[in-house]
């Protein structure tokens, strides 16, 4: 594993571990600090470019689709992360309410979403401190 695999396979699996045990622990802020972001303009484009930022800085140290699937894994959460800051910053806000609200039922498969959040991190995490 290259040392930057390593160390990205760190960062996002705790990252990942720790924000799902928080919106585990806070379900009903987290869902009400989602709704309310999604109607606030300027508080969405902000984690849009955030997010578009992360992305691209995962995209483009790391584009890696050969080497097992912690490098794979780790190319696909940079262009997951950089297609949803990008979809931030361009659908109108009525798309991004339906997208995340109604056609992801965020609140209906919240724990599926925080399962996988979790798991996908906790494997990260452990990967990258394990073949240390």
């Amino acid at each position: 594993m290259s040392p930057n695999t390593r160390f990205l396979s760190r960062l996002i699996g705790v990252y990942c571990v720790i924000v799902a045990l928080s919106m585990v622990a806070n379900r009903m802020a987290t869902l009400e600090t989602i709704t309310t972001l999604l109607y606030n303009s300027p508080a969405l484009w902000v984690t849009g470019v955030a997010t578009v930022i992360g992305g691209l800085a995962i995209v483009l140290k790391h584009n890696v689709w050969t080497g097992g699937a912690v490098p794979i894994a780790i190319t696909l959460v940079g262009w997951i992360a950089l297609v949803k800051g990008s979809l931030l910053l361009f659908l109108s806000r009525s798309a991004e309410t339906t997208l995340f609200l109604e056609d992801f039922h965020f609140a209906q498969l919240f724990y599926l979403y925080t399962a996988i959040a979790f798991f996908l991190g906790a494997w990260l995490a452990y990967r990258g401190f394990r073949d240390a």
